[in-house]
C-alpha cells in the first residue's frame, strides 16, 4: 500500500510556505508603523460576561505612550505571554495532532478506502455530491459555529476533488471555503449570532427569516461559481492554475489500487474505527452549541478524537508500536513548518493590542458614523468590519470591541439593532478567508502549495458576488426597517 517515492501526510508546500512568512512580516511590519505614528488613545472597559467591553463616551488620548520598537521586533517571543497566546497555542497543537494522525491514516490506507467509496457511490452522481457537501459544511458553521475543524477536511475533500476530475481548489471550496462562507450565512452561530445579540439586547435566535434567506443566497452564489469552475476544470483540466502542481497530488491520490484497499478487512476495521471517533466529534459540536461554549468542548474534542481515530485506525491495521509512534512524529514534523505562521499571525494581534491604535480607530469612526444617512452608514460598518477582520480574526472578540459602541449608535443613525446583527455576521464571515492574517487559510492553501496570489486570481469573483449580494441585503434591510 505504501508507496515511498511519494510524501505522505499532510505535506506543505516550502514556496508557499516562505512566500507567506514574508506577506506577514511584511504586515507585521505595516502595524508596527501604525503605532509609531496614529495617535494613541483608549476606551475605559467593563466586564461583561467574562469578557472586557468598551464604555461609551470614556475615550482619552494617550499623548504621553508609544509602544517601545523593541517590544515590535521581539513580538514573535512576546506575544506568549498576552491574552492572544492561548489562541495561538491551542492552534499550533491542533495542527500538529492533526499532522500526526493524517500520516498514519495515509500510510494505512484509510484515506484512500475512504476516497475509494466516495468515488464508487458518486462517480456517476458527483455535481449532487457536491450540491450536499457545500450544504453540510455551510450548515455546520452557520449553526455550530465550527472553522478551525475544517482543516481536517481539506486533504480528504482535495483527494476526491482531484479522483472526480476536478482539481485541489475544487476540494478547497468543498471544504474550508463551504465552512467559512457559512459563517456569513450564520443563522444559530454562537460566536457571531448568540453573542452580538447578547451585547445589542436583542432576544437570542431572533430574526431569524431574514437570516435564512442569507443563507440560501450564499449557497446558491457558492454553488454556482464551484459548478461552473468544476464543469470547466472538467472539460479542459489545462485551465486550472494549479494544474502543474496538482500532478504530484494526483499521483499521491491515485485509486489504481482501489479494489484491493476496498477488499482489505484491516482498512475497513480502521476506518469504522476513525468514522466513530468522528462521529463522536459531531457529538460534541453540537453539545457546545447547545451549551453555547463557544469551542471549549468542540475544539479539543477535535483533537483529541482525530488523534484517537488515527492510532486507532493505526493499529487495526497492523501499525503497532513503535512504527505507530515514529509515523505519528513524522506526521507532526511535516506539519512543522506552518507553526512560524500562527506565531506571527499572534505576534500581529499582539502589537495591535499593545500599539493603543484600535480604540483610536472605533473612536474616529464613532464621529463619522453619527452623520451618515442610513444606508450609507450600514455599508461603511460593513467595510469597518471587513477591515477589523485583517487585524482581529476572532468574530467574537470584534463583537465585544466594537458593539457597545455601534449598537447605541445605530439607534442614532435609525438602523436597526437586527440589521447590526446581520451585517456583522456577513462582514465577519465573508473575510475569514480574504487575508494572509488568516491562520487557517494560509494552512490550507499551503497543504495544496497554491500561493496567496493564486488564491485571490481563483476567489476574487467570488469575494465580489458575496459583497454584492451583502450590500443588498443591507439596503433591504434599511429600507424594510429590519426588526
Amino acid at each position: 500500500m505504501e508507496n515511498k517515492s511519494i510524501d505522505m501526510g499532510l505535506q506543505l508546500n516550502k514556496k508557499t510556505m516562505i512566500a507567506l512568512t514574508l506577506v506577514l512580516l511584511a504586515v507585521l511590519a505595516f502595524i508596527g508603523v501604525l503605532t509609531q505614528t496614529m495617535p494613541r488613545g483608549e476606551y475605559e472597559v467593563a466586564v461583561q460576561n467574562g469578557h472586557e467591553v468598551i464604555v461609551d463616551g470614556t475615550y482619552t488620548l494617550l499623548e504621553d505612550y508609544k509602544m517601545p520598537v523593541w517590544k515590535i521586533l521581539l513580538s514573535p517571543i512576546l506575544c506568549f505571554a498576552s491574552s492572544q497566546a492561548a489562541t495561538g497555542i491551542t492552534i499550533i497543537l491542533m495542527i500538529v495532532l492533526i499532522g500526526g494522525s493524517f500520516l498514519i491514516l495515509d500510510k494505512c490506507g484509510i484515506l484512500k478506502y475512504i476516497m475509494a467509496t466516495l468515488i464508487k457511490k458518486f462517480s456517476h452522481k458527483k455535481y449532487t455530491l457536491m450540491t450536499v457537501v457545500i450544504f453540510v459544511c455551510m450548515l455546520l458553521s452557520s449553526t455550530a459555529g465550527i472553522l478551525e475543524e475544517s482543516i481536517t477536511l481539506v486533504p480528504i475533500a482535495v483527494a476526491v476533488s482531484l479522483a472526480l476530475g476536478w482539481d485541489s481548489l475544487v476540494g478547497l471550496g468543498l471544504s474550508l471555503v463551504s465552512i467559512a462562507w457559512g459563517f456569513t450565512a450564520a443563522t444559530f452561530n454562537p460566536f457571531n449570532v448568540v453573542t452580538v445579540q447578547k451585547l445589542a439586547g436583542l432576544e437570542v435566535f431572533s430574526g431569524l427569516w431574514l437570516r435564512l434567506i442569507v443563507f440560501a443566497g450564499v449557497y446558491l452564489i457558492l454553488f454556482v461559481f464551484l459548478y461552473t469552475y468544476a464543469k470547466r476544470i472538467e472539460k479542459n483540466p489545462t485551465k486550472s492554475i494549479v494544474y502543474e502542481s496538482d500532478k504530484s497530488l494526483r499521483e499521491k491520490y491515485s485509486l489504481s489500487d482501489a479494489d484491493a484497499v476496498l477488499g482489505d478487512k484491516n482498512i475497513q476495521k480502521g476506518t469504522k474505527a476513525f468514522v466513530i471517533c468522528m462521529l463522536i466529534d459531531v457529538g460534541f459540536i453540537i453539545l457546545d452549541f447547545i451549551l453555547n461554549t463557544g469551542g471549549l468542548l468542540s475544539l479539543p474534542a477535535m483533537a483529541v478524537l482525530f488523534t484517537s481515530g488515527g492510532l486507532l485506525a493505526g493499529y487495526f491495521t497492523g501499525l503497532k508500536g513503535k512504527k505507530l509512534a515514529l509515523s505519528f512524529l513524522q506526521g507532526a514534523k511535516s506539519i512543522a513548518p506552518a507553526i512560524p505562521l500562527i506565531i506571527f499571525v499572534v505576534a500581529i494581534s499582539y502589537v495591535l493590542s499593545e500599539g493603543k491604535i484600535m480604540h483610536t480607530i472605533l473612536f474616529e469612526l464613532n464621529n463619522i458614523m453619527q452623520d451618515l444617512s442610513p444606508s450609507v452608514a450600514i455599508l461603511l460598518l460593513f467595510v469597518v468590519i471587513a477591515v477589523l477582520e485583517f487585524f482581529i480574526g476572532s468574530g467574537t472578540a470584534k463583537a465585544f470591541l466594537i458593539m457597545p459602541l455601534i449598537a447605541p449608535l445605530s439607534d442614532l443613525v435609525g438602523i436597526t439593532r437586527q440589521s447590526v446583527v446581520t451585517t456583522f455576521c456577513m462582514a465577519d464571515g465573508f473575510t475569514n478567508l480574504l487575508y494572509p492574517t488568516s491562520g487557517i487559510m494560509i494552512i490550507a492553501i499551503g497543504l495544496i502549495g497554491v500561493s496567496y496570489g493564486k488564491w485571490i486570481k481563483w476567489s476574487w469573483k467570488l469575494f465580489v458576488g458575496e459583497f454584492i449580494f451583502s450590500a443588498a441585503i443591507m439596503l433591504l434591510m434599511v429600507a424594510i426597517n429590519y426588526n
